[in-house]
């Protein structure tokens, strides 16, 4: 039973909330059962597991969960590990797995979601969601600016993070690997471009999402087949990168069931 905060394992995994300390030692924090146990299931190793007993209860000690160690620690040692409200008290450190696209070899007629400069977290995560849901083939991040598993992109995702083929590299690298695959890239622009409904997701196709803040930079707008646009009837000229990402996937998804 760790009783201590000053404990260097608890003390590293306070280091571990910043995300060169993450890079660093290649690690990430995944917080939940549920989040840990998806992350186990897509073969993901813990190597750490922190049990708080004063939230979990005594059954958690037998959690079913594979980890290199299991700590218990008391709730004043929890609460200065979590980084959520609401905690169940299961935290666990894990070793990520990182992919390179180059070696990514996509089945055929693949539908790939795209996002260029993905800031924030939480919409990271909110679009791994509907990329499990909907089934996606894999999620490109093409110039990064939060780390692909930053912790509140695990919680956005309620773990489904883990389980779609989950990439980085530069939008250079991404546009030269989609064409030499035979995908269409479809850029959600808006400027000339067509209503979403009028496209033809059919086959091989990559949806290419920007910022919220300055849309898809010109390099994509020069790579793309075709610019996209979801008409908008209110005051608003734009949805959330995530909202927009779910519809315009599921049409996708529409057309290719009826195909």
């Amino acid at each position: 039973m760790i009783t201590s905060k000053t404990n260097p394992k608890i003390k590293n995994v306070v280091r571990l909330q910043k995300s060169s300390e993450r890079r660093e030692q290649n690690r990430i924090i995944i917080e939940g059962r549920r989040e840990i146990e998806r992350a186990v299931a897509c073969g993901f190793v813990i190597d750490t597991l922190f049990i708080c007993n004063d939230i979990a209860g005594n059954e958690e000690q037998g959690t079913g969960i594979t980890a290199n160690y299991i700590e218990n620690v008391t709730l004043e040692v929890f609460e200065k590990i979590a980084y959520r409200e609401g905690s169940d008290g299961l935290l666990a450190v894990a070793i990520p797995k990182y992919a390179d696209l180059k070696d990514f070899k996509p089945k055929k007629n693949p539908l790939i979601i795209v996002l260029e400069t993905v800031e924030k977290p939480g919409n990271l995560g909110a679009v791994m969601r509907t990329a499990d849901a909907a089934g996606v083939d894999a999620v490109i991040i093409a110039d990064p600016r939060t780390d692909l598993y930053n912790p509140n992109a695990i919680r956005a995702s309620i773990g489904t993070i883990f389980s779609v083929p989950l990439f980085a590299c530069s939008s250079e690298e991404c546009i030269e690997w989609l064409k030499e695959n035979d995908i269409k890239i479809f850029c959600t622009y808006l400027k000339a471009s067509i209503d979403y409904l009028e496209a033809d997701f059919r086959n091989g196709s990559a949806i290419v999402m920007g910022t919220e803040a300055t849309g898809i930079s010109d390099i994509w707008v020069k790579a793309a087949d075709q610019n996209l646009i979801i008409p908008m009837n209110g005051i608003a000229d734009s949805l959330n990168v995530s909202v927009t990402t779910a519809i315009v996937v599921f049409e996708a998804i529409r057309q290719r069931r009826s195909y």
